[in-house]
C-alpha cells in the first residue's frame, strides 16, 4: 500500500477558512430566528413599510443598491427634503425586562454636511399617532443615530420618559455623545440597553460611550430630579457681608506720596542722533503720480498727488523736527489706596437655603414605554443616505453576529476600494495621514473636559476636511485650543473660599461676561459698518 496523499498546507488553510465561514453563516441563520425584528431590505419595502402622507414629507424613498455592492437598502434619493416612513412591529417590544439591542446600518454615500440619519422607536398607536400621519410629533420611546449640521455632530441617544409626578413626557439626552464618522463608508450603530440601567453605544462594534440611565452625569435633564432645590422665598439678610477683603481702615497715605506726578516725563538725557534730517519731511508727493485725464476739479476737488515715504529718510536715523522722547517717571506712584486686609465680618458668598424638592421621586429603573414601530423621520440637505439591516434583539451576541455577516464584508470592500482610489490619486500617504488626523481630532473632541469647546473644535475640523491642504494648520489650531484650555484650568486662579455651610455655590460671572461679550461684538459691528474714507487722490497704474 502506498502512503496516503498529504493535503497541501495552502489547500488545508483554504478549506478551514471555508468551513469557518460556513459555520458563521449557520450561526447567523440560527441567530435570525432569535432576533425580535430584522429588516434586510433585500426585497422592495413598499408592502411592509408605510410612507407618511403628510404634505411636509415630500422626499422620495427608493429601494436601491449600496454603491459597489449587490446588497439593497432604503435610500434617501433627494436632497433638501423631509422624509418619513414607518414599520409596525408584529408585537410590541418591552424595554423593561432583560437586555434589548437596537442596531442598524447607514451609509452616507455623498457625505453628510447637514441632516439626520437616525431612527425613532415609536410607542404604541394608542399614544396618539397613525402610520400614514407619521411626523416629528409622533411619540417615541427612543431616538438613536447620527445627526450632523453646523456645530451639531453627534450620535443621538434620546429617550422619552413619563414623569411619575407631573405625568408629562420628558426628553432625556445623552451627554457627550460620540461623533459621526466623517467618511462615506457603511457604518453600523448599536445601542445595548442592559437590565442594570446601563446603556452602551457602539459604532462598528467598538464601544464609544457607556452611561447609566439614572445618573445625572450622563443624561440631561437627569431622569431623577435633585432631592433639594434652592428656596426661592429665601432672601439675603441686609447685614450679610460678602467682601472677603476690605481696605485697611487704619492705613494712612504716606506724606511723600504724590498722586499728581505724571506717568511719563521728558527724557532730558536724550540727544538727537547724528545724521538726523531736520529739513526733510517723512512723506513726499509721489513723483511718478500724474493727474488722471478724467479728473474734474469742480466735481473731484483740487487734485493732489498721493504721498509716499521719503526715500531719504530710509538711510537716516529720522526726518523732520526732532523731539525729545518721553520716559517713565520714577516718581510716579498713582492714586493711593489703602491696602486690603481680611474682612472680619466676611460671611462667604450668600445663597438661598436648600429645601426638599416637591418634584423629587425615587426610581430603581426607567419606566420605558414599549416599542411598537420603527420610524425614520429626518430632514437632510444630502441625498444618498442608505439605511440597511435594522435589528432588534435580546442578546448583544446576536447583534455581533449580524455585524460580522452583513456589515463587515461590505465595510472591508469599501475600505480597500478607498485605499486603491487614494493610491491612484497619488495621495495615499497624505490622505491616510489626514484621515488619521481627523479621526484622532474627533476622538479628542469627545473628551469630557473639552465638552464646552466641542462645537468650536468640530467647526475647525470641518473646515480642514473641506480644505485638506489645511490639515497641519487645523492640527496646530486645535493643539493651541487644548493647550489654552489646559493652562486656563491649571493657572486660572483659585476660587474664593466660602464660609457658609451650604454647598454648590454657583459663580456669578455669566451675566457680566455675556454683557462684555455683547459690548465687544457691538464695537466690532460699529467698526466694520463705518463708511470708508473717501480718497481725494488717484494714481494711474
Amino acid at each position: 500500500m502506498g502512503e496516503p496523499k498529504r493535503i497541501p498546507l495552502r489547500i488545508f488553510a483554504l478549506l478551514l477558512l471555508v468551513s469557518a465561514s460556513s459555520f458563521q453563516l449557520l450561526c447567523a441563520s440560527h441567530d435570525s430566528d432569535d432576533a425580535i425584528f430584522y429588516e434586510s431590505f433585500d426585497e422592495d419595502f413598499e408592502d411592509r413599510w408605510i410612507v407618511s402622507q403628510k404634505d411636509d414629507y415630500s422626499g422620495v424613498w427608493k429601494h436601491a443598491k449600496s454603491e459597489g455592492h449587490d446588497d439593497y437598502g432604503l435610500l434617501v434619493s433627494e436632497k433638501a427634503r423631509k422624509y418619513a416612513i414607518v414599520k409596525e412591529l408584529d408585537e410590541a417590544v418591552s424595554l423593561k425586562d432583560g437586555t434589548v439591542v437596537l442596531q442598524f446600518e447607514t451609509r452616507l454615500q455623498n457625505g453628510l454636511e447637514c441632516g439626520g440619519a437616525y431612527l425613532k422607536y415609536l410607542r404604541p398607536q394608542d399614544a396618539g399617532w397613525k402610520p400614514k400621519e407619521f411626523d416629528n410629533e409622533s411619540p417615541y420611546s427612543i431616538m438613536f443615530g447620527p445627526d450632523k449640521c453646523g456645530a451639531t455632530n453627534k450620535v443621538h441617544f434620546i429617550f422619552k420618559h413619563k414623569n411619575p409626578k407631573s405625568g408629562e413626557y420628558v426628553e432625556h439626552h445623552l451627554k457627550h455623545p460620540p461623533s459621526v464618522p466623517s467618511d462615506k463608508l457603511s457604518h453600523v450603530y448599536t445601542a445595548i440597553l442592559k437590565p442594570d440601567n446601563e446603556v452602551q453605544i457602539l459604532i462598528d462594534g467598538e464601544q464609544k460611550k457607556k452611561a447609566n440611565f439614572l445618573s445625572a452625569d450622563d443624561f440631561e435633564p437627569p431622569l431623577i430630579p435633585p432631592k433639594t432645590i434652592p428656596d426661592t422665598d429665601d432672601k439675603k439678610p441686609e447685614d450679610w457681608d460678602e467682601r472677603e477683603k476690605i481696605p485697611d481702615p487704619s492705613a494712612v497715605k504716606p506724606d511723600d506720596w504724590d498722586e499728581d506726578a505724571p506717568v511719563e516725563i521728558l527724557d532730558e538725557e536724550a540727544e538727537k542722533p547724528e545724521g538726523w534730517l531736520d529739513d526733510e519731511p517723512e512723506e513726499i508727493d509721489d513723483p511718478e503720480a500724474t493727474k488722471p485725464e478724467d479728473w474734474d476739479d469742480e466735481e473731484d476737488g483740487e487734485w493732489e498727488a498721493p504721498k509716499i515715504d521719503n526715500p531719504k529718510c530710509e538711510a537716516a536715523p529720522g526726518c523732520g523736527e526732532w523731539k525729545r522722547p518721553m520716559k517713565r517717571n520714577p516718581a510716579y506712584k498713582g492714586k493711593w489706596h489703602a491696602p486690603l486686609i481680611e474682612n472680619p465680618a466676611y460671611k462667604g458668598i450668600w445663597k438661598p437655603r436648600d429645601i426638599p424638592n416637591p418634584a423629587y421621586f425615587e426610581l430603581k429603573k426607567p419606566d420605558f414605554e414599549p416599542i411598537a414601530a420603527i420610524g425614520i423621520e429626518i430632514w437632510t440637505m444630502q441625498e444618498g443616505i442608505l439605511f440597511d439591516n435594522i435589528l432588534i434583539a435580546k442578546d448583544d451576541k446576536i447583534a455581533e453576529s449580524y455585524r460580522e455577516t452583513t456589515w463587515k464584508p461590505k465595510f472591508t470592500v469599501e475600505k480597500e476600494k478607498q485605499k486603491e482610489e487614494d493610491s491612484e490619486a497619488g495621495s495615499s500617504g497624505l490622505a491616510g495621514f489626514q484621515k488619521n488626523v481627523f479621526d484622532l481630532l474627533y476622538k479628542i473632541a469627545d473628551v469630557p473636559f473639552l465638552s464646552a469647546y466641542k462645537p468650536k473644535i468640530h467647526d475647525i475640523i470641518e473646515k480642514g476636511q473641506e480644505q485638506p491642504n489645511m490639515t497641519v494648520g487645523v492640527l496646530v489650531a486645535i493643539v493651541v485650543v487644548i493647550v489654552s484650555i489646559f493652562f486656563k484650568i491649571i493657572f486660572g486662579g483659585k476660587k474664593k473660599p466660602t464660609r457658609v455651610e451650604k454647598t454648590n455655590v454657583e459663580p456669578a460671572e455669566t451675566a457680566t461676561n455675556q454683557r462684555n461679550g455683547e459690548n465687544e461684538e457691538n464695537n466690532e459691528k460699529e467698526e466694520s459698518s463705518a463708511p470708508p474714507r473717501r480718497r481725494s487722490t488717484r494714481r494711474e497704474n
